[in-house]
Order: structure tokens, then sequence, then C-alpha cells
């Protein structure tokens, strides 16, 4: 769902960011709308051979590859090249074929998968029907751990009706199960590797075995992790050009700025606000922006907390110059957001159209009203007038937003403590209840992995929910969602989602603050990988090939 990402201050006076009854500019005119960069969903393509590439993950080292556990930008940007999944992901965020080749929904409960033949794991055994249903019905067990358990929550059986076919039974109609494939909760294992490492599988003792471009060849904690090209992998349209990918954990951001710009790190992705314009001009690479599923906004903790009131939430939103802090601190490279869930993730869906209508439909994002905020924050059922609110230490993107919120929120009556937390439990806090206390909100660089809109609201609000933590209960929102997740005809579907989302958006207590689009630093000698947010559920180092510029 989320991960904390480092981030540089970025200049700007305080001022342009509260509300337009708080202070005023020297000229006594409003900041300028922030003009958007051009969007590419990938780049050029590459036309030869590398031996190495040295590529960063700036949000630090993961803490596991194992794909039923990554839930978190560092795991799934290694992940991603190693493990296939059954579904993939686009760069436009469309679905193909992966290891599975075809899919067929015999009867409202019954799915089969035709599995792709031929495939080998890096050892060399062939992947067969049993991988996949191992590798599936781990994800329910609960020595595993996955952070996609809930996925199975309607499904009776998985079965290998087949060498290469898998069956699955569902208890009821659910539509979300097929899209999920795309990413770690799709991605193929070797059975019996899985027996032997247990606990261990994905691990630096561990070890993956996966039927990748790429195989986990070292991994030395603290330093890096390397992967190697896998020479027999099976789709020949994508047979990596790079010999040898090494991933480094920089995420201090003026360490990797440099590294970046003398050539010592060929590439990253999520480079932050200041990377991006220090490097717009280099001669060294180039910053490329890209469509994203990202979605930054405040959620509620704990059910008692005073963001877990929407009037609160509401007010606190007033008090949010969205269009300057466009500008001023993601410097234009985002959109506004009317709920938490952003439009590309619906846009390949049949019923794109419909779920466009609906969005537009939607209240407007609101501008500054500092009288309507103090209005909403009397009308509260809440007397808790202080929110500790975490961010990651570093993040100064994060603790920049939320200065800004504290300063706006203390013209309301009300008053924001930062708490800044380290990175492992900034990101664990997600996972893990024990690292949410003493909390009241915390600030979320979210991502939606489906390409569904509905996969993410259910996370968020279904009562019992992984990430129900202000125990939201609107049971017409509960019986919308259950009933969208139940229909497997597209239109159908969007029409009850439109619905729920309609009556969410007057209630369901969250901020929402922007969506940030995708920032890519790649070297001059490189190129062909994707530039959009798909990168995470997507092979795209196999994508990476050289360019015949610098040195290769």
């Amino acid at each position: 769902m989320t991960a904390p990402r480092t981030t540089a201050r970025i200049g700007g006076a305080l001022c342009v960011l509260l509300t337009a009854a708080a202070c005023t500019s020297g000229s006594g005119t409003a900041p300028t709308a922030p003009r958007a960069p051009q969007l590419s969903t990938t780049t050029p393509k590459a036309t030869g051979p590398v031996d190495q590439v040295d590529w960063n993950l700036p949000m630090g080292e993961p803490t596991t590859l194992d794909p039923a556990k990554v839930g978190d930008y560092s795991p799934s940007t290694v992940e991603a090249n190693l493990c296939d999944p059954l579904l993939r992901l686009n760069a436009d965020y469309s679905v193909a074929p992966g290891l599975a080749t075809s899919w067929k929904q015999r009867n409202p409960t019954t799915l089969v998968l035709g599995l792709r033949r031929g495939v080998r794991f890096w050892n060399g055994h062939t992947m067969t029907s049993k991988d996949v249903v191992a590798s599936l019905k781990r994800q329910g067990e609960r020595a595993t751990q996955s952070v996609n358990a809930s996925l199975l929550a309607n499904v009776k059986s998985i079965e290998a009706t087949g060498s290469h076919q898998v069956t699955v039974v569902f208890r009821a109609p659910d539509e979300l199960f097929l899209k999920a494939l795309v990413n770690g909760f799709g991605a193929v294992s070797e059975a019996a590797y899985l027996d032997k490492a247990k606990t261990s599988y994905g691990t630096a003792k561990g070890g993956l075995m996966c039927t990748g471009p790429f195989e986990l060849t070292r991994w030395k904690p603290g330093d890096s992790i390397t992967a190697e090209r896998n020479p027999d992998y099976w789709d020949s349209a994508l047979k990596p050009k790079v010999k040898s990918l090494n991933f480094r954990f920089i995420t201090d951001t003026s360490t990797l700025t440099s590294a970046l710009l003398s050539g010592q790190i060929d590439g990253s992705y999520e480079i932050s606000t200041s990377t991006a314009k220090a490097a717009a001009d280099s001669d060294t690479g180039t910053v490329y922006y890209g469509p994203s599923a990202q979605t930054n906004f405040l959620t509620a903790t704990h059910p008692a907390s005073p963001l877990a009131d929407a009037h609160i939430a509401k007010a606190l939103s007033l008090v949010l110059d969205r269009d300057a802090l466009i500008k001023n601190v993601y410097n234009g490279a985002a959109q506004k957001l009317k709920t938490f869930i952003p439009p590309l993730v619906w846009q390949n869906s049949p019923a794109s159209a419909a779920y466009d209508k609906a969005y537009e439909a939607l209240p407007a994002v609101p501008a500054p009203d500092v009288n309507r905020a103090k209005k909403l924050v009397a009308q509260a059922d809440t007397t808790k007038r202080t929110l500790t609110v975490a961010a990651a230490a570093g993040d100064q993107q994060s603790l920049q937003i939320l200065t800004f919120l504290q300063a706006g929120a203390k013209q309301i009556g009300l008053k924001i403590t930062i708490r800044q937390l380290q990175p492992t439990q900034m990101s664990g806090l997600f996972y893990d209840p024990s690292l949410r206390e003493g909390l009241d909100a915390t600030m979320v660089l979210g991502y939606v992995e489906i390409p569904d809109p509905l996969s993410y609201a259910a996370q968020m609000m279904t009562p019992g929910s992984l990430f129900n933590w202000s125990e939201y209960d609107n049971k017409q929102v509960t019986a919308l969602m259950k009933k969208a997740q139940g229909t497997l005809d597209p239109a159908a579907t969007a029409s009850l989602f439109n619905q729920a989302q309609a009556k969410y958006v007057k209630d369901y207590p969250v901020l929402p603050i922007a969506s940030p689009y995708e920032r890519l630093f790649v070297n001059k000698r490189l190129s062909g990988l994707p530039a959009s947010f798909a990168y995470l559920h997507m092979p795209w180092a196999a994508y990476l090939g050289g360019t015949g510029k610098g040195s290769s």
C-alpha cells in the first residue's frame, strides 16, 4: 500500500501554502496554478546490451523479497524482475498474459487458468500447475503472513486440474481475484523450494526460486542486492539486455543526487523533487515524469482519533491550498484528487467512461475556507483537538506538508504534533498495530496495485479490513462494495462502485492531498524501461538496455 519516501525540502514561503485568510504574498496575488510536466508512459526503446547497471532504491533496503510479503516500494521494485506473476501489468496499466496464457470463467464461481508451457525456474525445473497451486495457497496460510491474504476470502478451493491447468472455485463470485494476479499475489515460486525454505523464503538467507528475467544471485545486507540475467527466460521478446543488475540503498537525497549526476548510480524511480530539479538540465541523463497510481493522503490510525471524525477531516481539508502545495512542494508534478483513488487506476477498464463520469460528478476539491472549517470543527462529535501524526524521518516532502497543515490547523483550534519515525517503522506501521500506538494519524504515500478502484476502497473502509483503522462502518457503502465485488460484469461493477463512492466521499474520514506523478532518472547510456508507475509490478529491467551514448 505504502512506503516512506525520502524527499528533499522545497523552497517556498510558508504563506503560499496556508489559507488565503492566513496571509498573502508580497504582491497581494494568489500563486499561479502549477504547470504539469509532460508525461511519458515509456522511455525510448533500447538498442544494445549492457554489462552492468547500478540501480538505486531510495526507500532503502527491502526487508523481504517474498512475493507474498512485498507490499512496499523497495521490495516490489526488485521482486518484479525476479518472480513472474500469472498476469502481466503493462506500462499503460492494461493487463496481458503472463505465466497464465488463458483464463476462463466457466461459471460465476469457477475460474480456469491455462498455464504457459515450457517455462523453467532458474534451477532448470519445469513450472507446472503444482507450483501455481502451492504459490497461491500459501498466500492464505497464517505462517506466511501474506499482505494479500484477504484476496482469498471468497476462495473455496485451488486445485491442479491438469499439468498446466489450475481451477479456482469460489464460495461467491469475486471480480477482484483475477485482476490481483498482476502483482505479488499472482507470482509463482517453485513448490519444492517453498517447502524447503519455509519462513526463510525471500530473505537474504533463504533466497528465491522463480521464473523471472533476472535471478537473485547475491544479497549482502546493508550494502546491495545483485540479480543476474536469466539466459533461458521464456519470453523471447523480453530477453534481458542487461547482464548484471545491482541494487543499492541510498536514502539520503543529496547523496543520491550526486551519485546520479556523477554516473555512479545509473538510475532510480521515485526520485525526490529536488533531485528532479537538479537533474533537469543534466548532461548525465534524463528525468522522466509518468502517469501514476500513487496517492498521498492523511488517515486516522485508530477509531478514537480526532481525524476519525469526518467533520475534522473535512475541516483540515479546508486549510490546505492544494494549487499552491502542488506548485511549491511537488514542483507541479502532481494532480489534485477528489478522493484518495487516482483516475489512472480505471483508465483501461471496459467501464472507464462510467468511472470517469462518476468521478467528474463528485464535489470539486475545495478551495481554502477558514470560516467554514471552524464551523465544521464546532460540529465535530469528538472533543479532542490534538492529533499526533506520523511521517518518516527524512521525508521532507511529507514533513513540509504537515508543517503547513499544522499552521492551518492552529487557525481553526486544532493542534498537530508531528512524530518522525524511522523508515522501517513507518513502513511497518501499516501492517503492525503495535507501531501505531500513540499515533492519531499518519501520512500515507500509498499506491493502488490492482487496476480496479474497488480493490483499494475495500481495503480502506470495509469493516475488519486491513487498513480500516478508523473502524468506518457505513452499511450502505459496505453492501454496495460487496455486491460490486461479487458482480463479474464490468459495467455493473462500475455502477455499484460509483454509487458507493458517491456515499463515502460524504462521510469517510480521510484527507486527500494529491497524486504525485512518477519521477524517474536514467543515465543517458540506458533506456527502454517504463516511465509510468506500472513499473512496480512489471519486469521493468527486462526492457532496459544500452543507447550507445556514454559507456555501456
